[in-house]
């Protein structure tokens, strides 16, 4: 599947998965942080990640980021 075959819940997903994923913990690796994998999906925008989705993350979790100081 490709472009638009793939639902917007999906690909909303994929992005959440892959920030989580680079930014947690895990036995095989430390933690990349937050900032490591927000540069990681911006690199593979309209590559890998849908666009839209990539700048809806980036906005919510910068405004996050920014209220929590």
């Amino acid at each position: 599947m490709k472009g638009d075959e793939i639902s917007i819940e999906a690909r909303i997903i994929c992005v959440a998965d892959v920030v989580e994923a680079m930014s947690s913990f895990r036995p095989y690796r430390p933690a990349l942080g937050i900032e490591e994998a927000l540069e990681e999906i911006q690199k593979k925008r309209n590559i890998w990640f849908d666009s839209r989705v990539v700048d809806a993350c980036l906005s919510i979790l910068k405004k996050q980021m920014s209220f929590l100081g």
